[in-house]
């Protein structure tokens, strides 16, 4: 858990435990061979099994099995060598078995942590467990006056449902957990991370307490779908606990939606318990038997983790942890950087363009990085150019402009068509600066009174002679020696 002092709301502590669905991506569902993709007409996607109809019976994906296992070598968790399926029985209209397929128990992913920086400040989430389940089916209610449909595509879809402890101590907190876990399914590539389309989707247990208390109660809010109504909706949902409490009324233990247009949350339902669902285990389904040898296997295969990227990345390039971070926000960002930082030998600098110039660029243009109009190598020849004084920090955002709008392709070309040469001919120099020294005698004579605002005066009447193409620095040095 996190080491530093917790915040207080109006005297209280928040205390906040996550739980994320998923969705795995796999070809087909968990359990039957019908197809996971997303927006197809309604109901053309769910089979017998799906449908549950009388005599099928559930097949493992094995594919799901091993994203799971993925996921919890990632986050140093226990992969269990035995898990059992159960079934967790309630009613409603979209779930057609009258239960869903999921773990109780024994899950298949048991333990494990998430670090992230939150500023500066590192904090860990301990995980309780990630277990393997199905989707349900989806209700709609718009399109049909009066009735609802029940669009089965999406039951039987496999989820991995990510359980935290209550290790989180505000909104702020919370986002960057979620933020630090969508990074990792992404990037190991266990889940494609849609959030619109639900493929990653939130429940967020909130509760309150006079710091030193036991845990209050707890209310879950289902569903968030984006991180900026995450951090609001948790926000209105402890204000709403603190009042109550102070105007004296117990908690109840309820589910809640957010409402994004009132900015409030609602109860839906007194929340059930555990005992609610009746689990047992699932007579269809034989437990879940994961070799060692597999999860070698599948360890083998596995990429470079973001966290161990950027220890890399602070380590052989001298990059502060900061940057580290920011550039290993994913692989395809990790590999410019990379890319440019070998080919110019100026990582630092590398960096700061990439966090500057770059994703300034992309985020005006809603673009993701993968879409990046200037390639790794020519960023590498722009930072090159810069470091061997061939062109002013300005003139290169003259160079990369035309680079990022397709006017030019190469670099050195650029340069040349645009006039953007820094002059570094001395002798070229040293006669504007006489000429500018004897064009304004009375600012020399305030500097050697002991001005110093004169002084950057003239250095900017010498880079306006020249153009804007006399390097500063050789100018500095130039002005100070011929005043003495």
């Amino acid at each position: 858990m996190s080491s530093s002092k917790s915040l207080l709301v109006g005297g209280y502590e928040v205390v906040i435990g996550f739980e994320t669905h998923a969705q795995l991506a796999t070809q087909s569902k968990i359990f039957s061979r019908a197809p996971t993709a997303f927006g197809a007409e309604p109901n053309t996607q769910a089979c017998a099994v799906d449908l549950a109809l009388p005599g099928t019976l559930p097949v493992m994906n094995r594919a799901a099995v091993e994203l799971a296992i993925r996921l919890g070598l990632a986050l140093g968790s226990h992969i269990a060598e035995q898990s059992v399926f159960a079934r967790k029985n309630y009613f409603y209209p979209d779930l057609p078995k009258g239960y869903q397929i999921s773990q109780f128990e024994i899950p298949v992913v048991q333990g494990g942590e998430v670090s992230f920086f939150l500023g500066d400040e590192k904090k860990t989430v301990r995980l309780v467990r990630a277990h393997l389940e199905e989707d349900a089916g989806k209700s709609l209610h718009e399109d049909f006056i009066g009735q609802s449909g029940i669009d089965l595509n999406r039951a039987g879809t496999p989820l991995l449902e990510i359980v935290t402890e209550p290790d989180i101590r505000s909104s702020a907190e919370a986002v960057a957990y979620a933020k630090e876990l969508h990074k990792i399914v992404t990037w190991i590539g266990i889940c494609d991370g849609n959030m619109q389309e639900g493929s990653f989707r939130c429940d967020a247990n909130v509760s309150v307490r006079k710091p030193g208390a036991p845990l209050g109660t707890r209310r879950e809010i289902k569903n968030l779908n984006s991180f900026k109504f995450m951090q609001q909706a948790i926000d209105y949902e402890v204000r709403w606990q603190i009042e109550q409490i102070e105007d004296g009324h117990a908690i109840q233990q309820a589910t809640v939606l957010f409402d994004p247009d009132t900015g409030e949350t609602r109860a839906m339902r007194t929340k059930e318990d555990a005992a609610d669902y009746r689990y047992f285990p699932d007579p269809d389904l034989p437990p879940l038997v994961i070799a060692r040898d597999w999860v070698d296997q599948v360890k083998a295969a596995m990429p470079e983790l973001p966290r161990a990227m950027a220890e890399r990345l602070v380590r052989d390039y001298g990059l502060p942890e900061y940057d580290a971070t920011t550039l290993t926000q994913s692989p395809a960002m990790a590999a410019y950087f990379e890319t440019a930082a070998q080919a110019s030998g100026q990582a630092k600098l590398v960096s700061n363009w990439i966090m500057g110039e770059v994703s300034r660029r992309l985020n005006a243009e809603e673009r993701d990085i993968a879409g990046v109009p200037v390639s790794a190598a020519q960023l590498a020849a722009v930072i090159g150019r810069i470091a061997d004084g061939t062109v002013s920090n300005n003139a290169a955002k003259q160079v990369f402009d035309a680079l990022w709008t397709g006017e030019g392709r190469e670099v050195d070309a650029v340069i040349e068509a645009k006039g953007l040469k820094q002059m570094n001919d001395s002798g070229a120099l040293e006669k504007i600066i006489d000429e500018v020294m004897a064009a304004n005698a009375e600012m020399v004579e305030q500097f050697r009174a002991g001005k110093d605002k004169a002084f950057n005066a003239l250095v900017g009447q010498a880079m306006k002679a020249s153009k804007g193409k006399a390097n500063p620095q050789q100018v500095n040095d130039l002005l100070r020696q011929k005043l003495g």
